[in-house]
């Protein structure tokens, strides 16, 4: 955590800075793990401050500030990062602050002066890019977005590979977006035993596993991601996501399953991380449940908020 649609989620959020102006970049004083920033705050403040913000982007599991210059702040959450406009989950925690110009015009209902960016951990990275530097550093070695990835590319990053399709899923340079909790997920949708190694899957098998993860992924951000007990992650307005309330495989270890209603859902380990999924919809056979992705997708609807 945060994987695609938490990050996505967060890139939505911020948009209300496009247009700003930045007056001020500072890391405020914390006394816990620092996290990668690079150059330093001060550096940033003095190549940065007077420009706009041109854009809002994602890549992979990166949230991406793209200034008038063409320089962009990278941010990488890891686990534990958040990008917020609103007040942080608690100050210690705060690794940089943003402050942007406000217009003659402006009045305090206009949008946010402020962008914050908050990890608990400290795992997270921070990065002025030039954007020779973003191309050769970041972009030349990830793999294809997970939301745009055909499915003609996405088999022929993996199809050869001899390692689980689980595994090969967490691979940043042959997709990227897609973690932990989102390829159990997706592979559950598909009907594919986390298990099965990538050279035996068979055609059919890409073509359901690429339209999982558009399902998936999709059905996720309309969410805001997943909250999940811990409580870490919050949108750009510390509020949390609702797809924790959708899972059907991922945490849910010795409960039935909720497609076919017969199978428990089993944890095994796989990477030394822990994988969900129900062995009687995802048959190491390769048989697959009959049910469509898009029944599979019937009453996942957001749930209100409380």
């Amino acid at each position: 955590m945060p994987e695609l649609p938490e990050v996505e989620t967060m890139c939505r959020g911020i948009r209300p800075i496009i247009g700003k102006r930045v007056a001020l970049i500072e890391q405020p004083p914390c006394a816990c793990r620092p996290c990668t920033i690079e150059p330093s705050a001060k550096s940033m403040h003095r190549r940065i401050s007077g420009r706009t913000v041109a854009a809002i982007q994602r890549r992979g599991k990166r949230v991406m500030i793209l200034f008038d210059n063409n320089a962009r702040i990278v941010i990488e959450p890891r686990m534990s990062g958040l990008v917020l406009l609103s007040d942080p989950p608690g100050v210690d925690h705060l690794r940089l602050r943003i402050e942007f110009e406000k217009g003659d015009t402006d009045t305090s209902a206009d949008g946010p002066l402020q962008l914050l960016v908050w990890d608990r951990r400290g795992l997270g990275t921070i990065r002025l890019l030039e954007h020779d530097e973003y191309e050769t550093r970041i972009n030349a070695r990830l793999g294809e977005d997970a939301l745009d990835i055909s499915e003609e590319t996405l088999s022929q990053r993996l199809r050869s590979s001899s390692r689980p399709i689980k595994v090969a899923l967490l691979d940043q340079n042959a997709v990227a977006g897609i973690g932990n909790l989102y390829a159990a997920e997706i592979l559950f949708v598909a009907g594919i035993d986390p298990r099965l190694p990538c050279k035996k899957l068979t055609g059919p098998q890409w073509s359901r596993l690429h339209a999982a993860i558009r399902v998936v992924l999709d059905e996720a951000i309309a969410n805001e991601g997943s909250t999940l007990s811990d409580g870490t992650y919050r949108n750009a307005l510390n509020q949390s996501g609702s797809y924790q309330n959708l899972h059907r495989v991922y945490d849910r270890e010795d409960e039935t399953c909720r497609r076919c209603e017969t199978g428990t859902v089993r944890r095994i380990v796989q990477a030394q991380r822990s994988t969900f999924f129900c062995p009687v919809c995802q048959r190491r056979s390769g048989v697959h449940a009959s049910l469509s992705l898009e029944s599979q997708t019937r009453g996942n609807k957001a749930p209100a908020r409380v």
